[in-house]
């Protein structure tokens, strides 16, 4: 039951992301509009049972870093409250964790509610008869944990990218590759290259820059979705295309930071790359997030790309804000 359980989890979280939003993300004239800021994350927990090992063991799963990034940043920020106090103006929180644990259940287990008390919103119950089966239980499933509420995040940006994005880049995109995206609708800068293109926003200065890049390439055989043809691939197109200020200035992959993995995109698969760049010859570098997917019917593979610049800055809520974008390809 327990993997059963678990397995219905997984398909939910399937089903949340991707253009799993209505238009009108579920709200009725009557929902309030939930509180908080992206990543944010109310737990409603025992005071004492927060500090204790059950309490330990929640909060570290929230506490873990962002994958991909250059230096430290949590994935998410996170207040509690004791359920005393969990009132109406609490409920409206956008994400909440509910601990409950009560001799009453055989079990530990997870349960999940979409915009009971505010729009947008997720709150996740998790049942245990023990803390001590509530420790080992969210330790277990801390990945599960975390994709829910990240994944939830990321359907609300793809929500407001559906509602407004840059139409200068969507027409660029349709015309050289016979594909939609949505990114951010400040992306209007762009550079064109040999099936290849790359868009930053308009706010983009020598300290901070957002920037898109999507560009193909035949697809061969199977071995085209390994690390070591990514990292190979990728250099050789970006050394082309993004060049630096001076003459043998280029970007290039810190291989040794780059992790990759299987995700479905869209129903179909997608091998997601997660790691850090830097500009060869040049104290340049930042973080970058890349969905390579198979366009069958051409015959070729399509990657689109969220990269970073932002040396005096947290990165996490700006490259997260573009990883949506990436989910938008169509």
């Amino acid at each position: 039951m327990k993997k059963l359980f678990v397995n219905c989890l997984s398909l939910a979280l399937g089903m949340l992301v991707l253009f799993s939003c209505k238009d009108n993300g579920g709200k009725t004239m009557f929902t309030p509009v939930s509180s908080g800021r992206p990543y944010e994350m109310l737990v409603v927990i025992d005071k004492a049972m927060w500090e204790r090992p059950a309490g330990r063991a929640l909060f570290n799963v929230l506490d873990t870093d962002v994958p991909g990034l250059p230096q430290p940043e949590r994935s998410f920020r996170i207040s509690n409250i004791g359920p005393e106090h969990f009132d109406r103006g609490m409920r409206i929180f956008r994400n909440i964790i509910d601990v409950d644990i009560q001799p009453i259940y055989t079990q530990p287990k997870l349960k999940y509610s979409r915009d009971s008390y505010a729009s947008p919103q997720m709150i996740m119950t998790i049942q245990a008869p023990d803390e001590a089966s509530f420790e080992e239980f969210v330790t277990k499933n801390r990945q599960v944990i975390l994709d829910f509420f990240t994944k939830a995040e990321m359907n609300r940006q793809i929500n407001l990218l559906k509602k407004g994005h840059s139409e200068v880049v969507s027409a660029k995109v349709g015309s050289m590759f016979g594909c939609d995206v949505w990114v951010p609708a400040d992306m209007e800068r762009y550079k064109q290259g040999e099936d290849f293109l790359w868009a930053s926003n308009d706010r983009n200065t020598s300290d901070v820059s957002m920037n898109f890049v999507i560009y193909s390439y035949p697809y061969t055989d199977k071995n085209t979705f390994t690390k070591d043809f990514f990292v190979h691939k990728r250099d050789s197109v970006m050394k082309i295309n993004i060049p630096g200020a001076k003459e043998g200035q280029y970007m290039a992959t810190d291989a040794k930071y780059v992790d990759v993995k299987n995700v479905t995109v869209r129903g179909e698969y997608a091998l997601e790359a997660r790691g850090l760049w830097y500009m060869e010859n040049d104290m340049m570098g930042g973080p970058f997030v890349s969905h390579a997917r198979v366009d069958r019917p051409n015959g070729r593979v399509v990657v689109v790309e969220a990269f970073v610049y932002a040396p005096k800055d947290k990165k996490r809520d700006m490259m997260r804000q573009l990883e949506a974008a990436l989910y938008t390809l169509n």
